[in-house]
């Protein structure tokens, strides 16, 4: 009889326990460390400042709690959205301060948010991840009500109205260097842990819309079989241009993304997944994910695989193995970005009223030796937690601290 491993027996064992459903019954993976992160989102206040108005020491109160509440369950990572929308939580020569921040953009808020939160983040043990939006410039049309002397009113030309909103244009050169050196500046001032791309490139598809950018596509698209192609380029060069800039400038920060959970449907590519989502981000968002982490341009990826398992058109459980497999043999470690929003949603699927979900998540993806932890969106409900979600978690998954992995 051939003898089995005892490591060989563990796998075996811990996955008939996941197929089984017993999440808890998973030992938490220690050795290199352990992603445990949460977004803390700005744009239109979505988790912090809780209004517009406020005082600073009021603002730096409310910021704070929230790197407790990091710590409380058992997290080490925040990823803080410090360029919501082609402005700054931080004092830029570059963009206006943000409008989230007082209520008028360009208002100086008194305070420093972002140096802010890196030192009291490094105060608590955690590390702190500046996340930045490149292209959305705002969520309405009208230059004029862009603070005087932005960008965006110096350079018309730079950007494109689209589905109701402004964009900077990323088929001009310098535009996507303008965006580089803006992004920059935080990491040049700030020790940050790690620098973060979220899933908009591109702006998603709206229907009967048009993204105007035939002028720059006549003027740098010649020699690209498409436009489609052209586009796809333009995003590459943005992620490996901002990685080589970031580790040049400090070396001891991250550089990742965290783009839509689908790259492409395998009915499209026979590399792709087995789903049927409506976007891809390869086709619908000119971001060929699955090529960045191939080519080891990111240190990490934290795709937002944010379906219940069972789900028919994105099944978490199989975008997990899918995004394990891309990542395998590569330096480019795998999280799995987690939609906690969506926990006890009654206009979700039935799965998310169960709040022991997010835990089988986190169960099945301990199968797979290339996911090195999660990410959940958002802090609010990683505070709040109105369905019990995340205690789950922390009591199923999180019973010692963890450090992040390097």
């Amino acid at each position: 009889m051939r003898r089995v491993s005892r490591r060989a027996f563990t796998v075996a064992a811990l996955s008939a326990l996941v197929t089984a459903g017993d999440a808890r019954a998973l030992p938490r993976r220690a050795a290199g460390g352990e992603m445990r992160g949460m977004w803390l989102a700005t744009e239109f206040r979505r988790d912090w400042p809780s209004r517009a108005v406020l005082p600073a020491a009021v603002q730096r109160a409310e910021l704070c709690a929230y790197l407790d509440t990091a710590v409380r369950r058992r997290l080490n990572t925040v990823f803080f959205q410090v360029r919501p929308s082609a402005d700054a939580l931080w004092p830029s020569p570059y963009e206006p301060w943000s409008q989230f921040l007082t209520g008028t953009q360009g208002k100086d808020p008194g305070w420093d948010p972002l140096g802010t939160a890196v030192q009291e983040a490094h105060a608590r043990g955690l590390e702190l991840h500046a996340w930045f939006n490149p292209y959305r410039v705002a969520t309405h049309t009208d230059l004029t009500r862009l603070a005087a002397g932005h960008p965006a009113r110096r350079h018309p030309d730079w950007v494109v109205a689209y589905g109701g909103k402004l964009y900077y244009n990323p088929g001009m050169p310098q535009v996507r260097m303008f965006v580089e050196d803006a992004i920059l500046d935080a990491v040049r001032r700030y020790p940050v842990d790690g620098v973060h791309f979220d899933d908009y490139f591109y702006p998603y598809p709206v229907a009967g819309g048009v993204f105007d950018d035939d002028e720059a596509y006549a003027a740098y698209g010649g020699g690209f079989a498409s436009r489609a192609a052209w586009r796809r380029h333009n995003t590459d060069l943005l992620v490996r241009e901002t990685a080589t800039r970031v580790h040049a400038l400090r070396p001891t920060a991250r550089f990742g993304v965290s783009p839509f959970g689908v790259w492409r449907n395998a009915e499209n590519d026979p590399r792709g997944s087995h789903t049927r989502a409506g976007v891809q981000a390869y086709d619908d968002l000119y971001a060929d994910t699955r090529a960045w982490v191939r080519s080891g341009w990111l240190d990490y990826i934290c795709p937002q695989i944010y379906w219940n398992i069972g789900f028919p058109a994105a099944d978490y459980a199989t975008l997990v193995p899918w995004w394990a497999e891309v990542t395998r043999g590569t330096r480019v470690q795998l999280y799995v970005g987690e939609a906690l929003y969506k926990a006890g949603d009654l206009a979700q699927p039935d799965a998310w009223q169960d709040p022991e979900e997010l835990s089988r998540h986190l169960g099945l993806a301990a199968r797979y030796p290339q996911v090195r932890g999660h990410v959940f969106f958002a802090a609010k409900e990683v505070r709040a937690d109105p369905a019990g979600a995340m205690a789950r978690v922390v009591a199923d998954h999180y019973g010692q601290p963890a450090r992040p992995p390097r």
